[in-house]
């Protein structure tokens, strides 16, 4: 349902003038009706997302092809990644002169809800490729900014390791990088390495010997002391290679400055990859309503006796997930604008520009989360029993959506923004999760 539903709506090529106006006049009782609302609503149309769009689309049709099977099959997205990767999408935010797409964050990202929409999975494993790219684009050391945006702009993908299972105390890390002789060495294991099964480089939180606080190393995956593990075991996102990782002896290629690591808004974009995912499964939810309501021909003695696609109440359901889908990109994208607004603006300080890009993100997942639940919970109002067959695997929608809100949990976020408006507590970093123990946990040191 979801597949053909996608490609008709994004068939460029038997309709280039998808997106055109519509001529009211040709519209007769039996016309159906083009679905015109694919872009994103409050964003200007604009030739260079257009041109992005034209390049990246036929690959998003693609992928949707085959989402639910991988899902259903828990078949790794390996082949998508690399029809991404040859289009180079990981290169969108690097600029022209250099090799990239020169893509402005909100292009990126509204490209990012569209493949969202084709398959959440592949859309999230992205999530730690995008905010280290945006780290690379504010570094200050000429050398090792034009290294990675080479690495980048050729194709090259970054994954993450920042996040320990268990064993650490809050703010501290087990993981730790080490000199050798003229090199410096990675040893430690992670957890949660979203993405970085898929990727040529994975930047690894550690502590490291003389510096305070959560240092980024960036290493090579393909160092035989790298080894990654698909043993990610939620009931969601089962395909974004969110396992673990372990490193033994592993030669360090760069270590980010250490004045990156305060007040860098990579966490903001973090959270804004999981809503612009959450996006996207809100618009494939819709996508499945749609097609499956279109294509019913079974009713209910309880109903109108008109057939589905006629019955008022099943309409006004399908209404209801068009305006959350509408909604949810709204949100969205007003808190990526805001944060590409804030992240060019020279009159903030450090400190000033991490408390907009976390305010704008919080704001944004406080509202997103139950609005995605919702329209993913509610697609199987309109369809009945049958909609829970496994072979339909509509269900995929509301677990996947269910495991992104877990993230970096949603229910902190109202309290953070509250505590701002009220007391003007700007936001804190933390530098790693970790265990807590009764000391701190009551204040005590």
């Amino acid at each position: 349902m979801a597949v053909e539903s996608f490609n008709d709506a994004h068939n460029v090529e038997a309709d280039p003038d998808i997106f055109g106006a519509v001529n009211l006049d040709a519209f007769t009782g039996n016309t159906p009706a083009r679905h015109l609302l694919k872009l994103t609503p409050g964003v200007p149309k604009d030739g260079r997302y257009d041109e992005l769009a034209a390049i990246f689309r036929p690959v998003f049709a693609k992928i949707a092809a085959g989402a639910s099977e991988r899902d259903a099959n828990r078949t790794l997205p390996f082949e998508p990644v690399g029809w991404l990767n040859r289009e180079r999408f990981g290169a969108l935010r690097i600029p022209v002169a250099e090799g990239g797409f020169g893509a402005s964050l909100l292009d990126l990202f509204r490209l990012l809800i569209e493949l969202g929409e084709a398959d959440s999975q592949v859309a999230h494993l992205w999530r730690s490729h995008i905010g280290f790219v945006e780290s690379v684009l504010q570094l200050e050391d000429v050398t090792q900014r034009h290294r990675w945006v080479e690495r980048i702009a050729a194709g090259q993908i970054v994954g993450n390791a920042y996040t320990e299972r268990g064993g650490n105390r809050l703010g501290t890390l087990n993981t730790t990088i080490a000199k050798n002789g003229e090199r410096w060495i990675l040893n430690g294991e992670k957890y949660y390495c979203t993405g970085t099964i898929y990727a040529d480089w994975v930047a690894v939180a550690a502590a490291h010997p003389t510096r305070a606080g959560r240092q980024i190393a960036v290493v090579s995956t393909q160092h035989s002391g790298v080894k990654i593990f698909d043993d990610w075991n939620g009931f969601g996102q089962q395909l974004t290679g969110t396992g673990s990782t372990t490193f033994e002896n592993v030669p360090v290629d760069s270590v980010l400055p250490e004045e990156q690591q305060i007040n860098d808004p990579e966490s903001a974009i973090f959270q804004l990859v999981l809503l612009a995912v959450q996006a996207g499964i809100t618009r494939a939810a819709l996508n499945d309503v749609r097609s499956a309501v279109q294509a019913r021909t079974r009713s209910f003695s309880t109903g109108t006796g008109v057939p589905v696609r006629e019955e008022p109440q099943v309409l006004q359901l399908v209404g209801e997930i068009s305006g959350t889908a509408f909604a949810v990109d709204s949100i969205v994208l007003a808190a990526v604008a805001e944060i590409e607004v804030a992240l060019a603006d020279a009159s903030l300080s450090a400190a000033e520009r991490f408390a907009v890009c976390e305010l704008s993100a919080d704001r944004a997942q406080a509202i997103v989360q139950p609005l995605a639940l919702s329209a993913a919970t509610k697609l199987f109002d309109g369809l009945g029993a049958s909609a829970t067959a496994t072979s339909c695997n509509l269900d995929r929608h509301w677990r996947n959506a269910r495991t992104v809100a877990t993230h970096n949990p949603a229910i902190y976020k109202s309290r953070i923004i509250g505590d701002y408006e009220v007391n003007g507590t700007a936001p804190q970093q933390l530098n790693a999760i970790g265990d807590v123990g009764a000391a701190q946990a009551t204040g005590v040191p």
